[in-house]
């Protein structure tokens, strides 16, 4: 039996997921953003697992909610699940971030930094993750808003994250995984993908003990698949950039 943190786990993927891993006999944390989600996650699951609750939009938010799990003890793998979509003004938190990056890459560095012992780490990319992202206005303080751009650049981001996870810390392995365009609240309800298939090679990347699974590090896969990522997130030096970016942002090291 495994014990798994599935970040964003109120509704959606994450949910799903968690509700998945239960099943299967594994030990979930789940996280809600409120309070009043977390109702939801113990009215959908019931009271015998653990429920943390956090806004991981903010640097302090993120930190808070590591120790939280922290204190529950140690956990054998952690799914990057939590997401904001785009659309829309841009909606800056309150560190002045846009939420698109403070959520779907600073957030899982911070995660990552901060919530020590698991040795398999899931990321959720996107198969629009394919951009040049810019590293010098990441935060979109001098180019024109472009919230479609903006969250390709976040699912490029955090998966030149998971690589250099995967590069940096050979003990560990962590993958990025496109769920696909599923009907959920952000993919929306006219999504094609299947929503079971969305979250099963999640899951199996957390626990599975089959060799060709359990064995992958540093992949991007696609539906229990590997599949190619743009080329340049696999680029170290800009990984590095990554890493140095947000650790700028955020005080913690990586």
């Amino acid at each position: 039996m495994a014990r798994v943190f599935v970040s964003g786990s109120s509704t959606g993927l994450g949910l799903l997921a968690g509700k998945d891993l239960l099943a299967k006999g594994h030990d979930v944390i789940f996280h809600a953003r409120t309070a009043a989600r977390a109702e939801n996650i113990r009215r959908e699951v019931g009271d015998a697992s653990s429920v943390v609750v956090g806004d991981i939009s903010t640097v302090s938010g993120a930190m808070d909610l590591a120790d939280q799990v922290g204190a529950l003890g140690p956990v054998d793998a952690v799914i990057h699940n939590a997401g904001v979509g785009y659309g829309g003004s841009p909606r800056p938190t309150v560190d002045g971030f846009p939420d698109i990056f403070a959520v779907n890459v600073l957030a899982p560095y911070i995660l990552t930094a901060r919530i020590s012992g698991a040795k398999r780490l899931v990321y959720l990319s996107s198969s629009m993750h394919r951009v040049s992202p810019n590293l010098h206005d990441i935060l979109w303080r001098t180019r024109r808003w472009n919230g479609s751009l903006a969250y390709s650049e976040s699912k490029f981001l955090v998966t030149a994250l998971a690589f250099a996870v995967a590069r940096l810390r050979p003990e560990v392995r962590a993958n990025a995984v496109d769920p696909g365009w599923v009907p959920t609240r952000m993919g929306g309800g006219g999504a094609p993908d299947d929503l079971g298939k969305g979250c099963a090679t999640q899951v199996a990347l957390a626990t599975s003990s089959e060799p060709a699974i359990a064995g992958l590090t540093g992949q991007y896969l696609y539906h229990m698949a590997v599949q190619q990522s743009d080329g340049n997130t696999r680029d170290a030096s800009l990984q590095d950039q990554l890493l140095d970016l947000c650790q700028d942002l955020s005080g913690v090291s990586p």
